[in-house]
């Protein structure tokens, strides 16, 4: 059987409802292009082959209808000429070209019928393909801004370390530089022991607290 099999699977189904229902929109939109891009191609094919067929019977068509209006024809003379038994053989022939166009107009109607349906498949699957290419372009588009994203905050954050290493680069000289420009003597002074008094102090306040401590 042809596509039209599948006429009201295919007419009834929504892009959409295939999307949503899908774990891997990207997958699902490049097996869904490749499947409609055959459909319509079949759908061409046969819709191309039916319009060729409805031709043939319509060309069968009106070969009948002008065989039985010349039957008839020749029995009205035949009869006129008073020849009844020829008039009978044409209008034999005729009646067997009349079943023969009954035929054909049957067959006729079933290759039109098929032909419209074809013609709205091949309507459906093309407005199909063009929303699952728009629907395609979209999340192309929106994968490429994501990863840009990406990119632009990964940047920063390596933009971001290479500054605080430049900071702290800087610190270490500013510190260095300073350093070296202090007079000795400050050096010196700072580099004394402390005042034995003062160690006798901090070692009187750290036991007050202490005890502090104990009562709280």
């Amino acid at each position: 059987m042809g596509i039209l099999s599948r006429f009201k699977t295919i007419m009834s189904s929504h892009i959409s409802d295939v999307l949503n229902k899908s774990d891997n929109p990207e997958k699902t939109i490049q097996d869904t292009l490749r499947t409609l891009n055959l459909d319509l191609g079949k759908v061409k094919s046969e819709t191309a082959a039916l319009m060729e067929e409805e031709k043939r019977i319509k060309r069968g068509l009106n070969e009948c209808q002008r065989n039985i209006e010349k039957m008839e024809r020749y029995a009205m003379k035949a009869i006129e000429a008073g020849d009844e038994n020829d008039a009978r053989t044409y209008l034999e022939k005729k009646a067997a070209f009349a079943s023969e166009q009954s035929e054909l107009e049957t067959s006729y109607q079933r290759v039109a019928s098929e032909t419209t349906q074809m013609k709205q498949l091949l309507e459906k699957l093309t407005a199909d393909l063009r929303e699952l290419e728009a629907r395609s372009q979209v999340l192309k588009t929106k994968m490429i801004a994501s990863e840009t994203q990406k990119k632009i905050a990964d940047s920063s954050t390596s933009l971001g370390q290479m500054e605080d290493k430049v900071d702290q680069t800087l610190f270490e000289a500013e510190a260095l530089a300073e350093l070296r420009s202090t007079p000795l003597d400050e050096l010196e002074e700072f580099a004394e022991p402390a005042d034995p008094h003062i160690k006798t102090d901090v070692a009187a306040d750290l036991q007050v607290l202490k005890a502090k401590i104990k009562k709280d």
